[in-house]
């Protein structure tokens, strides 16, 4: 399996070098139709400059200009970087991807049962705080008016075999995981599953999927009752006619593995047309499946899971939660996204703008994936254990000319838990609760001595 991986990935790191170079970068422009001038920042130069930026941890302009000895202000980059084609950087990100995807794909030992797995999660960043921003993301209610930041919702389409980002759309910050989860099925081919958390599990989103011939495997929603015992469950209030026939057992195929007919809601959904909704069957079939799984701690936890591969032979529920135990990767490769390459807060003023360093830190990412899978084959070891920080810095400082050298390999911790708070004290000022200008004006009313 290593040998068959490491051939089909041996020119990897010497396509992450082609792909930050400016020769590459001209390429693409002239076969989008794009012209520039021969300038210092020229198109080629600047996406190249762009990347530069992004590895360094999204570094201000000024510090770019000086890193990079331009001879130019901040000021020009920033207007130069304003008329980058987002469409170029559209393109550059599919090459990448499917860079990737030739030379994992390749490889039967990177497919699941013959099927390709991907992973779907929604994530948020800030960025500065103005008008337009503001009225296009919005910021979160528990903010007021003038006193917070504008935050952005993203969703992320991963491969799961190699980790690369495949795809990404923004929208506001009020917009349901589901809302475009659809766009992103486009992008997977017949026979796919899409592995997810609880809020993409819903009838109209299964029923999407397996009219495209897709699968999913994802935890049952919190607010939907399962019960193993019951062939069907009615909604309604208990003990009234005509109660509505809401799920129904098909089959049974063996302690609490059961094959289900879910019926089609009588309300659409809030995120989806009515289009989409009045197109979708009046009954769809899944698998419902209930385990009880022993963690590393010793505890046991039960695991409830909802999945559209109904054959047991083929699919054994076993298998099954050790796949949807995997989803957890995704969780990491944003951590890697948002904070080790810093993309949770973004610096550019406009829309357009923030598009374009989004696509900018996916391209990134994508590169320092491309280093990983030829680490990972080099040192016969999975993927994920390459430590991505490692590869990072290698790729922001090292030289691409020289052989990869050797990666820490970090420890397999499975089922790792660590507590979600912060160890570090803040230091203890006030919120700022109001306007700025206005507790500027309170500071000069109570006329405070500054020495």
């Amino acid at each position: 399996m290593a040998s068959s991986i490491a051939a089909a990935v041996a020119r990897l790191k010497d396509d992450v070098q082609r792909f930050l170079s400016a020769g590459f970068v001209a390429m693409l422009a002239m076969e989008l139709g794009l012209d520039w001038r021969q300038t210092t920042l020229a198109l080629p130069n600047l996406v190249a400059l762009f990347a530069r930026q992004i590895l360094g941890g999204n570094l201000s302009m000024p510090e770019l200009v000086r890193l990079a000895g331009l001879r130019c202000t901040p000021e020009a980059y920033c207007t130069a970087r304003g008329r980058l084609p987002l469409e170029l950087l559209q393109v550059l990100l599919r090459r990448v991807c499917a860079l990737g995807h030739q030379a994992v794909r390749n490889t039967g030992e990177m497919l699941w049962k013959g099927h390709r797995l991907w992973h779907l999660d929604g994530s948020s960043f800030s960025m500065p705080d103005n008008r337009e921003l503001q009225e296009h993301f919005g910021q979160p209610g528990t903010q007021r008016k003038a006193c917070g930041f504008p935050v952005a919702h993203i969703l992320c389409l991963f491969d799961a075999a190699s980790g690369l980002i495949h795809d990404c759309i923004l929208s506001p910050l009020r917009t349901h995981d589901l809302a475009h989860a659809a766009e992103l099925h486009r992008q997977l081919r017949r026979g796919d599953i899409l592995i997810a958390d609880r809020a993409f599990e819903s009838f109209m989103h299964l029923a999407l999927l397996l009219g495209q011939g897709l699968h999913l495997l994802a935890p049952v929603h919190q607010k939907r009752k399962v019960d193993f015992r019951r062939k069907e469950r009615r909604s309604g209030k208990k003990g009234q006619k005509g109660r509505r026939l809401q799920r129904q057992r098909v089959r049974k195929l063996g302690k609490c593995d059961q094959v289900f007919r879910w019926s089609k809601p009588l309300h659409k959904p809030r995120w989806a047309s009515q289009a989409q909704f009045d197109a979708l069957p009046a009954t769809i079939e899944v698998r419902e499946i209930k385990r009880k799984v022993r963690l590393a701690t010793g505890l046991w936890q039960t695991i409830t899971l909802v999945t559209t591969l109904l054959d047991p032979e083929l699919y054994p529920a076993e298998e099954l939660v050790e796949v949807l135990k995997g989803r957890w990767a995704v969780e990491v490769n944003l951590r890697h996204l948002k904070t080790t390459m810093k993309m949770d807060i973004l610096r550019s003023q406009t829309v357009e703008g923030i598009q374009k360093e989004l696509y900018m830190f996916l391209i990134v990412y994508n590169l320092v994936r491309l280093v990983m899978l030829e680490a990972a084959a080099r040192q016969d070891v999975a993927v994920d254990r390459i430590s991505f920080a490692d590869a990072l810095y290698w790729v922001r400082h090292g030289d691409l000319s020289q052989p990869l050298p050797k990666f820490l390999v970090v420890a397999a911790r499975p089922e790792r838990i660590e507590p979600r708070a912060i160890k570090r004290r803040p230091k203890p000022y006030a919120r700022l609760n109001q306007p700025r200008v206005a507790m500027r004006q309170r500071l000069r009313r109570r006329k405070r001595r500054l020495f």
